[in-house]
């Protein structure tokens, strides 16, 4: 590893959006947006605009272990956030590449995207709950992809405590369930099964909210790249992506994406 100084590093591990507005793009203006120095392993390449996704193609394993291994062994990481990882086998693969690696991992269990197109196979979802989420510091499903790994249906906030028992049961350290589609404030609930954090922000008209859930993973794994602690990494990301969703911009005929860089002209983001 170089032991040159510098600001944090923070490795995503994604696929592209040719769009720009989630996946490897977003991550890595959330992590310049945060101060830490942002690094990829493209896992998938998405043919992808504000209207869906028109095609997914994904790397081939040696493709992404080389990726990850050329990064980690020469540069280092304070921190890994996981996105699309698309099949069983990139799922092991980075599973057992993350569980070797000394640092926090953020697990986004991408199962659908914002237009309801399938970004990960239905077989690869019992390797997301045996190998991937042992691995995580942090998962961070939304209601969705509750639903896709646990079968708990969540309908209200009540429900959100059995979700995230459920999600804990397959080994992460912490899960944060997120309740963005529920009515009301955007709430979200942080714990790892002992203590609990209830995270609200109200819920702003705003449509385009493309790479949200990116948006956040990244921005926790650059919080913790600096060396916060879960629960306070959390309460920034979350603060920085509500400022992101409310300053989200229409791009194209469909969905446009949130505004990672809003906080670079208000001050200092996520401080």
């Amino acid at each position: 590893m170089s032991a040159v100084e510098g600001p944090p590093r923070v490795l995503t591990v994604a696929g592209s959006d040719s769009g720009g507005g989630a996946g490897v793009q977003a991550d890595l203006k959330t992590m310049l947006a945060l101060g830490v120095h942002g690094m990829s392993v493209v896992t998938a390449v998405t043919a992808q605009n504000s209207l869906g996704v028109q095609g997914a193609w994904e790397l081939p394993v040696e493709a992404v272990r080389a990726q990850y291994r050329s990064v980690v062994d020469d540069i280092g990481v304070q921190a890994v956030k996981t996105g699309m990882l698309a099949s069983a086998e990139l799922v092991e693969a980075v599973a057992e590449l993350i569980a070797a690696t000394d640092a926090p991992a953020v697990i986004d269990p991408v199962g659908v995207s914002k237009h309801g197109d399938p970004l990960l196979a239905a077989s690869a979802l019992d390797s997301v709950r045996t190998k991937l989420l042992p691995a995580a510091t942090v998962a961070t499903p939304n209601l969705d992809e509750v639903a896709q790994l646990t079968g708990v249906r969540v309908e209200s906030e009540a429900g959100m405590r059995e979700a995230a028992a459920a999600v804990l049961a397959f080994g992460p350290r912490w899960v944060l369930i997120k309740g963005g589609h529920l009515p009301g404030d955007a709430v979200d609930l942080l714990t790892d099964g002992a203590a609990e954090h209830w995270l609200r922000a109200p819920r702003h008209d705003n449509r385009h909210t493309h790479g949200t859930g990116c948006t956040l993973a990244s921005a926790i794994a650059s919080h913790l790249a600096k060396g916060q602690s879960v629960p306070e990494a959390v309460t920034a990301a979350k603060e920085y992506v509500t400022g992101a969703v409310a300053a989200g911009f229409a791009l194209g005929g469909g969905i446009g994406p949130v505004d990672h860089g809003w906080a670079l002209t208000r001050g200092t983001p996520g401080a």
